[in-house]
């Protein structure tokens, strides 16, 4: 018994050392990443056919700098400022096209910069509704479009025709090019389902008139 009593005790013993020796041995390292050193976050490369214009509201940052972080202002002339870059011409451009002007001027100072630029506010999509009109929902008889219109749609932003309105012989006027296009535009005819050619989609500065 004595024998049996001290081989248990020797177990025991033998036993609580290897759990101390697991409890105490060092974990695997994991690998951590600096914040340095994390991949920067995808930006989102908006390449759309919107062209920017007077009034709009551009967020431009570059990743990580504050300093190059904000929001500007096409000015009446197209022009915006940016810090390291200057006076820059925007109006007429695309978001991407402005992108990539403005990443060339800024790599001089900043290296391999991850630029973002994105129309926060569209301000310069105005087209102009004069005439017999309710005028229910215009500032003076201009609309600020948000997205693409066609004319139909410009004339119920309004409140639609009055009673004493022309409804045949409504005419829009557009710049092109220095000279001046009249659209016809048959308002019965169009609402009956004929013509709907003449149902346009509007550009900026259109003028819709209603005699």
């Amino acid at each position: 018994m004595r024998k049996l009593f001290t081989s248990l005790v020797f177990v025991m013993v033998i036993a609580n050392l290897a759990w101390a020796a697991g409890r105490n041995a060092p974990t695997p390292a994991t690998k951590e990443t600096s914040p340095a050193a994390q991949p920067a976050p995808a930006v989102v490369d908006v390449d759309s056919k919107y062209l920017i214009g007077a009034g709009d509201i551009l967020a431009i940052s570059v990743w990580k700098d504050e300093a190059l972080t904000k929001d500007v202002v096409v000015l009446p002339d197209g022009t915006i400022s940016f810090p390291l870059v200057g006076l820059l011409k925007a109006e007429g451009k695309t978001v991407a096209q402005l992108k990539a002007e403005i990443e060339e001027r800024i790599s001089q100072y900043v290296p391999e910069p991850v630029l973002s630029v994105e129309v926060k506010q569209v301000n310069s999509m105005l087209v102009f509704v004069i005439g017999r009109l309710n005028m229910l929902s215009t500032v003076s008889g201009r609309l600020v479009l948000n997205a693409n219109a066609n004319v139909l749609q410009a004339l119920a932003m309004t409140g639609g025709l009055n009673p004493f309105a022309k409804r045949n012989s409504i005419k829009i006027f557009r710049q092109e090019g220095g000279k001046t296009r009249i659209f016809p535009f048959h308002y019965d005819d169009v609402v009956e389902g004929k013509h709907l050619e003449e149902n346009i989609e509007l550009q900026r500065y259109d003028i819709i008139v209603v005699p």
